[in-house]
């Protein structure tokens, strides 16, 4: 079973990665871009095919190790 983790920093954490983004995106010339922030995705694999219990041990690997969820939020997607 596939899956795609996507984590981001929460509203009100500072973005110094995504400001440097944005910096660097208008000086090549792309006007009108504000609000980057950035974020990680992580595609997994997982045995089996009961689609609940392997939603259940990636929320576990996002909350031991793959998010801090002190300053991120993740979302799990089962793509099969």
């Amino acid at each position: 079973m596939k899956a795609r983790v996507i984590v981001t920093l929460k509203n009100g954490v500072l973005d110094p990665q995504g400001q440097a983004i944005e910096g660097s995106l208008a000086s090549l010339g792309f006007a009108g871009v504000g609000g980057v922030r950035q974020g990680k995705v992580f595609d997994l694999e997982v045995e089996g095919t009961d689609a609940e219990a392997a939603r259940s041990q990636i929320n576990a690997m996002c909350e031991k190790l793959l998010a801090n969820t002190v300053i991120e939020n993740y979302s799990v997607e089962i793509t099969n």
